[in-house]
């Protein structure tokens, strides 16, 4: 009787395990973290554009980080909500070639993570 009650809390920790390490992959997978200065230099910004991209790719981080805490149904509401808040306003601050590397960089990025 010991050694069932024994197997059987293993097992549910076990599965507790397993829970906590799906929410962490989940989280990590929309923390859009990257190097500002390696964007930079792939999208030839200037030194005013580096600032403004920057602001602009915290707010889209800090966005899909929290969008990470919700359901499936309303994350991705909210992951879309947050792409396209960012390419409007990358629309705004890049220029026709630099939006189009950033489009892809960012199609390639979301792809890479498993988001799209």
């Amino acid at each position: 009787m010991i050694l069932t009650i024994v197997a059987m809390l293993s097992m549910t920790m076990t599965f507790a395990e397993n829970e906590n390490m799906n929410a962490l992959n989940t989280t990590e997978a929309y923390d859009m973290t990257v190097n500002m200065k390696k964007l930079s230099q792939a999208l030839g910004l200037s030194k005013d554009q580096v600032e403004g991209v920057e602001e602009v790719h915290k707010t889209f981080s800090a966005e899909m980080v929290f969008a990470a805490q919700y359901g499936k149904e309303e994350r991705a509401k909210m992951m879309e909500k947050a792409i396209n808040k960012d390419l409007a306003y990358m629309n705004y601050m890049l220029n026709k070639d630099q939006y189009r590397k950033y489009v892809m960089l960012l199609n390639v990025t979301l792809s890479n993570r498993g988001l799209k």
